[in-house]
This record gives structure tokens, C-alpha cells and sequence, in this order.
């Protein structure tokens, strides 16, 4: 198996991985920065990049159940949050296919 291919991001305000640096979402795409995540504070984003999804599972949150898969980091392989794939309540279905990163996983670049 070879290298991943490792995207960068050039918007004035980006979020990197905490450990290796790697950009993994641009500020343009935060949707809320009002999510609960694991160990804290989340932001809810429309895309990710340089990131993997694991294994999906069922999770019961804050929102009620939802089926979700972690998101690692493809350079160090750090989990950063999880990706939304099925939730069971309809009012909570427009989270289908987003983000959730911790905001504790991730650190700012450029001109904030």
C-alpha cells in the first residue's frame, strides 16, 4: 500500500490535525460550533480533508441515536471527531454526512 494523498487547504482560516498539522477543514465550512464531543467542544462541519472514516457503529447521544463512524487523521492517524452516516430521529437527519471535530483534536492556522 503507498502513501495517502495529502490534500492542502489555502483559505485565510483553516483547521489542522493538533498532532502532525495537517489541514483537515476550512472555516468556510463550519456549520455550527455548538456540538458536544467527547472530550469537550465540537464544531459541526459540511466537509472534512486528510481525514478516514473507521468502522460505523451505533451511538447514543446528547441528540438520541445515531449511527456514526470515527474520523482519523490520515498522516498520524489521531481520531479527531466522527462523521454523521444515519440518525434515527427526523429532526435530526440534516446531520447525515457532516463532520463533528473536537475542537481539542484540531488548531488554527492562518490569519484569525
Amino acid at each position: 500500500m503507498g502513501r495517502p494523498f495529502k490534500q492542502f487547504l489555502n483559505g485565510p482560516k483553516i483547521y489542522c490535525c493538533a498532532t502532525c498539522k495537517s489541514h483537515i477543514a476550512d472555516h468556510d465550512d463550519v456549520i455550527s460550533k455548538a456540538f458536544q464531543g467527547r472530550h469537550g467542544r465540537a464544531y459541526l462541519f459540511t466537509n472534512v480533508v486528510n481525514a478516514t472514516p473507521g468502522v460505523k457503529e451505533e451511538r447514543i447521544l446528547i441528540t438520541g441515536l445515531h449511527v456514526v463512524a470515527d474520523i482519523s487523521c490520515t498522516t498520524c492517524d489521531s481520531v479527531l471527531g466522527w462523521k454523521y452516516e444515519h440518525a434515527a430521529e427526523e429532526s435530526q437527519r440534516y446531520k447525515v454526512g457532516k463532520y463533528i471535530v473536537e475542537k481539542a483534536r484540531v488548531l488554527k492556522e492562518g490569519n484569525w
